[in-house]
């Protein structure tokens, strides 16, 4: 049974893999880079991993013919947005709670490797309506 403590157990392994990345990898790399790295550390943990998950957009019930990709979707449940940029804009907060939203997921963590301290300054944590209707 899914419920929030399970979740945020998830994202607590999940975090310790984006540590052990950045600790080998260090900042200043591609996205892409980070984002390859993250998914063998996460599948290497015994994670399931889904890279560059297509998240259909759905407007008015009809299904578009676009669709927008997110970048890591671990064990079904937490959507991992990555990225390597010396400045945070507020629109990638937005981008990670709209594939939340659309995909009907619970948690979703917006992950910068362009930081020093990964653990300080490089974890935004988000959760939705989907996190509070789990049971505790």
């Amino acid at each position: 049974m899914l419920t929030q403590t399970r979740v945020n157990s998830l994202a607590y392994g999940i975090v310790g893999s984006i540590i052990s990345v950045h600790k080998e990898l260090g900042p200043g790399l591609l996205e892409s880079i980070y984002e390859d790295a993250l998914s063998y550390e996460l599948r290497n943990e015994g994670f399931k991993v889904e890279q560059q998950k297509e998240v259909p957009v759905i407007y008015k019930g009809v299904k578009m013919r676009r669709s927008l990709r997110c970048d890591l979707l671990v064990e079904d449940q937490i959507i991992l947005e990555i990225k390597s940029v010396a400045t945070m804009n507020p629109v990638f907060k937005a981008q990670i709670m709209s594939y939340m939203r659309l995909c009907k997921k619970p948690k979703g963590l917006l992950v910068n490797f362009y930081v020093s301290n990964m653990t300080r300054e490089g974890i935004d944590h988000f959760v939705n309506e989907y996190f509070a209707a789990l049971p505790e």
